[in-house]
């Protein structure tokens, strides 16, 4: 099942579990808190809530959600940030392990989670979303669940320091407008770029064949198709089906059936993306595959050169990628499937 980082209102997500930031005593608080509360009815909740009694930090209880979206409130006390030599970056892992065995014990199969001890708590961000994405990845390793990562400002999806100022650089300097590279072919009868990344400078090879008259010798010199490619790289690396459309589960089992039964499978480009980064590819063998498919990751697209810097850099977690893509202002790797 899916992992996804989305900008909403967590009261508006509909999941059998809503998880929210409570206060440790039977009370109120503030942001997330307060919100879930108005929304699922504040006395009501308060009641079941005091039934819970106190909750200790990185602990985690459920009540019913009343007029929310969802079965289940999972109240959680997220860390209090000091300087996070107190415990912190273990109490909040907590917050996330035990909420989502706790959503499995009680038969969810989808969970929405808010950046937890982030607002009033004072969590620094990038530390929030990073502990976040890494616990629910970890779950999800192992067990099959929808779960969603709700931020509710622009804020949150700045990723800061080097990292942010990486990405940035990159973009600025393989930014170009496409007329100002024209492309050719590596291959006989084509036309396509072949793209080499070194310390981040693109080289480009160029060469001009001409066509050859007979057109049913020209179509014979079609290569391997994307199956047939991504087949070939899991059987040299003893790979089967599940250890790909497991992976990060970025692939659904019917896609990879549909995959498997046709050596000419089309791919939209998510899903020729998705193959990739479950393969680890580095970006010469992304490139090639998805060049086999149709596809590319051009340097005159902004969203394509994100999904390359990470690729470069050996970071293939999606969640990474579309949190990075939202940083920098850009729509995330869902746009790709229409």
């Amino acid at each position: 099942m899916p992992f996804n980082v989305v900008r909403n209102d967590i009261t508006k997500v509909k999941a059998d579990a809503i998880v929210n930031t409570a206060n440790p005593k039977p009370a109120i608080g503030d942001g997330t808190d307060r919100a879930i509360y108005e929304a699922a009815g504040k006395k009501e909740l308060l009641t079941l809530r005091k039934n819970i009694g106190d909750i200790a930090p990185g602990e985690a209880r459920e009540t019913q959600a009343l007029r929310l979206k969802a079965k289940y409130i999972i109240h959680t006390v997220g860390p209090v940030w000091r300087d996070g030599k107190h415990g912190e970056l273990a109490i909040l892992r907590s917050c996330y392990d035990n909420s989502l065995e706790l959503a499995k014990s009680l038969g969810c199969k989808s969970i929405a989670f808010p950046l937890i001890s982030s607002g009033s708590y004072g969590f620094p961000k990038d530390k929030a979303i990073e502990i976040a994405t890494h616990e629910i990845e970890s779950f999800l390793k192992h067990n099959d669940m929808k779960v969603t990562l709700v931020l509710f400002d622009k804020e949150s999806f700045v990723i800061s320091g080097p990292k942010f100022r990486d990405i940035v650089a990159y973009i600025d300097q393989h930014y170009v407008e496409e007329a100002r590279e024209k492309e050719y072919v590596e291959y006989p009868y084509g036309s396509r770029r072949r793209e080499r990344l070194n310390d981040f400078n693109i080289h480009y090879d160029k060469a001009k064949l001409s066509l050859p008259e007979d057109i049913e010798d020209f179509i014979g010199q079609q290569g391997l198709t994307f199956q047939e490619r991504i087949l070939k790289i899991m059987e040299e690396r003893g790979l089967e089906g599940t250890d790909v459309y497991k992976k990060q589960h970025l692939i659904t089992k019917k896609v990879y059936s549909d995959f498997k039964n046709n050596r000419d499978y089309h791919p939209n480009k998510y899903t020729a993306i998705a193959f990739c980064l479950a393969l680890e590819l580095d970006l010469d063998g992304t490139l090639e595959i998805l060049n086999s498919a149709g596809w590319t990751l051009s340097s005159s697209r902004k969203e394509d050169l994100v999904v390359r810097w990470h690729i470069a850099k050996g970071d293939y977690k999606i969640s990474s990628i579309n949190a990075t893509l939202k940083s920098v202002g850009l729509k995330d790797l869902d746009q790709y499937k229409q």
